[in-house]
């Protein structure tokens, strides 16, 4: 008889420790409001002495800061009319080259825009402030609207629009629409200066050496939002598993209380069917291209993966 799916995944993630596939881990299941397993297993790190995991230990999001912070406080935006998904770059910034100056904030979220994938802002901008410039200056990988490709530097660019609509920067926006009201008092950007947690022991290291030199537990993974000032459109929001629960009930709740069931509806809408990704308005999403959702998902998952080894995904039929 096979062990019922919560216990095969307890033993799983033992036995990925114990081959040192990695230090530590934090994994919660669960259907609507219900948990059906929350486990966590190892160490903050390799490092003798280091803290055990648990459902509190703070871990950089790196890119799933995507739909954590950026796409939700795009969706408040909209829901609220302040943004529209056919808003264009050139309604926000000034002197946009010309082929760049159709892509819209719907082109952003469902990475259709033709921005490149990634570019080293730390060594093309002199200052932080420089960032949208330097995008929107470089090169389209390929005509807007002509294909899909993910894109770090379109949701930066997104944040980078949101904080000139409001006035506001991407943490506090994020804050006030999203983490406060879903009472995820443990999740945010700066989570050292900003005392997400009340032990600094308890923050997992993401990788001892990253691009910009040895990796600093609490300090963003990502070399781009590390020289943004660690706040991001595309990585550096910190949280926690239980936190995450939290997030993942609202989405099975259709996104409330944060935002209708209607545009929890045309976000999870397949925009790019046909090619090797399928994207809604800031989500991946499952179907039959190859996705992180493995083969037995079915046909109507959301979610995001994030390079730190984190992920998130829903079953909306369940």
């Amino acid at each position: 008889m096979s062990l019922p799916i919560p216990s095969r995944c307890a033993i799983l993630l033992e036995e990925a420790v114990q081959n040192h596939a990695f230090s530590g881990a934090a994994l919660a299941i669960g259907r609507g409001e219900q948990v059906f397993l929350k486990q966590t297993v190892g160490h903050v790190s390799y490092e003798e002495g280091a803290a055990e995991i648990t459902a509190d230990t703070l871990f950089d999001m790196a890119s799933l800061t995507k739909i954590l912070s950026t796409t939700f406080c795009a969706f408040h935006m909209i829901q609220e009319g302040s943004l529209s998904l056919l808003d264009s770059v050139a309604d926000f910034f000034d002197h946009v080259p010309a082929d760049k100056q159709s892509i819209t904030i719907h082109h952003l979220l469902t990475h259709t825009s033709g921005l490149p994938s990634e570019l080293h802002l730390w060594k093309l901008c002199q200052t932080p402030q420089e960032a949208a410039e330097v995008i929107l200056h470089t090169p389209l990988a390929y005509p807007t609207g002509q294909g899909v490709s993910y894109s770090c530097m379109g949701f930066i660019l997104l944040g980078k629009i949101m904080e000139k609509i409001t006035s506001e920067t991407l943490d506090q926006l994020a804050r006030e629409w999203t983490f406060e009201p879903l009472r995820m008092h443990h999740t945010g950007y700066l989570p050292l200066a900003n005392e997400l947690t009340n032990d600094p022991a308890n923050i997992a290291l993401t990788e001892s050496m990253t691009l910009m030199g040895p990796g600093q537990p609490g300090v963003v993974h990502d070399e781009n939002a590390r020289f943004l000032g660690g706040i991001s459109g595309n990585a550096g929001v910190f949280s926690t598993l239980n936190d995450m629960i939290r997030f993942a009930a609202m989405l099975s709740r259709e996104g409330r209380p944060l935002v209708s069931a209607r545009l929890m509806h045309l976000a999870s809408q397949n925009y790019t069917p046909g090619t090797d990704e399928n994207r809604g308005l800031g989500f991946q999403l499952s179907g039959p291209a190859p996705t992180f959702f493995g083969d037995l998902f079915g046909n109507a998952g959301i979610g995001h993966t994030g390079f730190t080894g984190t992920s998130l995904a829903l079953d909306r039929d369940s």
